[in-house]
């Protein structure tokens, strides 16, 4: 392995749209923690949000911030209590530790947990740095098979996991998924990949409709123009307000609703609808203990991550990443901090 400096590069959020390079000490891994070299990093909504805003919700920026949350990377050094045959593995990082004590935790939900320790969410930084230092037993060593971009974009696919689960989806039932943005289209695979074979996709944008019909939609609709079709289940990717209505809208006896995108901080529900067709509401957020499903749907290719892949950036260029607009066709872009 090469040798590790003293010092990294990390790309820093001072304020909204007041990204700089610093130079900050390299972390040492702590006892039970692994340093990971960091060689991708996907560029999340929640990024951008920060990016433009300097807030996400109740989240503020008010001091610097290295954005990035969705990383993998080389294992180069281990703490005390860590097998040094972790060195040189390739992994990717659950992003999200939490304090494994409170109830939350103790039952199973860590992603509830109230004091999470989570990549890029204000105090914590993130991943667009050279090295971070995870928790061991939070880092999933990555077959040769799933490359490490793709390693790196597991976190999504867990959140499309995740809400796949909430959802209850399963065969023979009609899931509508409303938003074709990454998270969307992970959503629309995992659920071909569970069993459900018919599912259609609303986006405002053609080019992000017709990657959803490469990749297996059943049918595609322009929101806006297009009425929605009927189905059991909603998984609403967009956190745009008329999605959710007019989603919930399409849901007929016994549906399913979950929100997964963030946006809209309310909506109006069709309430009447809700309670005539006894639809259930709910929301998610993040996942947990999702990684061994995630890269068993990635190694055995039921899920496709490197063609959502649209460009790649060094770390000097991560402002432009973080500026791409859907509108043009982009999906996902990569940070790879060592070049």
């Amino acid at each position: 392995m090469p040798e590790i400096p003293s010092m990294m590069r990390a790309s820093v959020l001072r304020a909204a749209r007041d990204l700089v390079i610093e130079q900050r000490p390299t972390p040492s891994a702590a006892a039970g923690e692994v340093l990971v070299r960091v060689e991708a990093v996907g560029v999340c909504g929640s990024d951008v949000h920060y990016y433009q805003h300097g807030r996400v919700g109740d989240f503020v920026v008010d001091a610097p911030l290295v954005l990035g949350h969705e990383a993998a990377g080389t294992v180069v050094d281990v703490g005390d209590g860590v097998a040094d045959s972790l060195v040189g593995s390739r992994v990717s990082i659950e992003p999200g530790v939490p304090c494994r004590h409170c109830r939350a935790c103790r039952s199973g939900a860590y992603n509830l947990c109230p004091d999470v320790q989570f990549f890029a969410t204000p105090p914590v930084d993130g991943a667009f740095a050279e090295f971070v230092a995870v928790p061991s037993d939070f880092v999933t060593a990555l077959p040769d098979t799933v490359s490490t971009a793709a390693g790196a974009l597991l976190e999504p696919l867990s959140v499309a996991y995740w809400a796949c689960r909430k959802a209850n989806v399963r065969p023979g039932e009609r899931l509508l998924v409303t938003g074709a943005g990454p998270v969307g289209l992970l959503v629309l695979q995992v659920a071909r990949a569970l069993g459900c074979t018919n599912v259609a996709v609303s986006d405002v944008a053609q080019q992000r409709l017709d990657t959803a019909a490469a990749l297996g939609a059943t049918s595609t609709h322009l929101a806006g123009t297009d009425p929605l079709p009927s189905a059991d289940m909603l998984i609403e990717c967009s956190g745009a307000a008329p999605a959710v209505a007019g989603g919930i809208g399409a849901l007929g006896a016994g549906g399913r609703a979950v929100l997964v995108g963030m946006g809209a901080d309310e909506a109006v529900l069709p309430v009447s609808r809700i309670q005539r067709y006894e639809i259930s509401v709910t929301g998610t957020f993040r996942y947990a203990s999702t990684w061994p499903a995630a890269l068993d749907l990635a190694a055995s290719g039921a899920v496709e991550l490197d063609a959502l892949v649209t460009s790649r950036h060094a770390l000097a260029d991560a402002q432009s990443a973080l500026e791409l607009n859907p509108a043009s066709g982009h999906i996902k872009a990569i940070v790879e901090p060592h070049r």
